[in-house]
């Protein structure tokens, strides 16, 4: 990703490398949600919310910054409706429709966050980006085509899941742009988003899940490195990221996302090396470079 950032003017670029840093832990997030064990969805997002909430409570606590919390309801219904509106339309959708349909229609979101990118003031939506964007959804595309998608226009259970992916996709390209345009707000009230989204996703366990505790150190671990990792510092600095660097860059350079999360899994044993796999990684590299390019 360095090469890709060289392209950006001075003042984006470290914010910019910061955001990059969301798309790195968030590839982790397949390989250790799969160590958690058998923990249902809710549960594991109250657990891992929790712990990333905790964590940006107590580097908040340490810089002197608590009163970083205290925001105006608009932040507060941006930052909560985008992390908790966002997992739990995901969690909605995986329930009607198949996982591969799901995601690939979810994963639309950094494509809009480039097309949304346009309404903000001072930035410049420019071909290469949305080249840039297109040839990225063709590599993750590539990847969940390989995984199976086959979508099922005759079943009403079906649509209604493509229904609340989509929704998924507008929710957190909506969250990132807004986040933008509330920029004054601190990163460190993430961490009160966090544990918002922790307590209401408590609720929907309790309400719809049947509590399944983690069986063995091993699952524990691996729920506290979601927490810390894919599910904690990822959203600080992905808030950093978009609010400092370049959003349009971001929105392409999150399609690295799933392929990166692909090869975690073939490196650690769990899934196989595909030419599919292959020919992702080239096509988003390529919208990578095309979208950094100057001019």
């Amino acid at each position: 990703m360095s090469s890709s950032a060289a392209a950006v003017p001075r003042s984006t670029a470290p914010a910019t490398l910061v955001g990059f840093a969301a798309v790195a832990l968030w590839s982790g997030l397949a390989l250790l949600t799969a160590m958690s064990g058998e923990t249902p969805p809710f549960e594991l997002a109250a657990l891992t919310f929790a712990v990333g909430g905790l964590c940006g409570i107590a580097y908040a606590a340490v810089r002197g910054r608590l009163s970083a919390l205290r925001q105006p309801w608009p932040v507060w219904a941006v930052g909560v409706g985008g992390l908790f509106g966002y997992h739990a339309l995901y969690f909605a959708a995986l329930r009607r429709a198949p996982p591969a349909d799901a995601s690939l229609i979810a994963y639309l979101w950094p494509l809009l966050i480039v097309l949304f990118s346009a309404a903000l003031p001072g930035e410049r939506l420019q071909a290469r980006h949305l080249i840039g964007a297109g040839l990225g959804f063709a590599g993750a595309a590539t990847l969940f085509l390989s995984k199976g998608v086959h979508f099922a226009a005759a079943n009403p259970t079906a649509l209604t899941g493509y229904g609340l992916a989509l929704g998924c996709a507008f929710v957190w390209s909506g969250y990132s742009v807004l986040s933008r345009r509330l920029k004054s707000a601190p990163t460190e009230a993430v961490a009160g988003f966090c544990l918002a989204t922790a307590a209401l996703a408590a609720l929907c366990h309790f309400a719809f899940e049947t509590t399944v505790a983690p069986a063995g150190t091993g699952q524990w671990l691996a729920i506290l490195a979601l927490g810390v990792g894919p599910v904690g510092l990822a959203f600080y600095v992905w808030d950093f990221g978009v609010k400092h660097g370049d959003i349009r860059l971001l929105g392409v350079a999150s399609y690295a996302a799933p392929v990166l999360s692909t090869l975690i899994l073939v490196a650690a044993g769990v899934a196989p090396a595909t030419g599919a796999l292959a020919l992702a990684c080239a096509l988003i590299v390529a919208g990578a470079v095309v979208a950094s390019r100057n001019g």
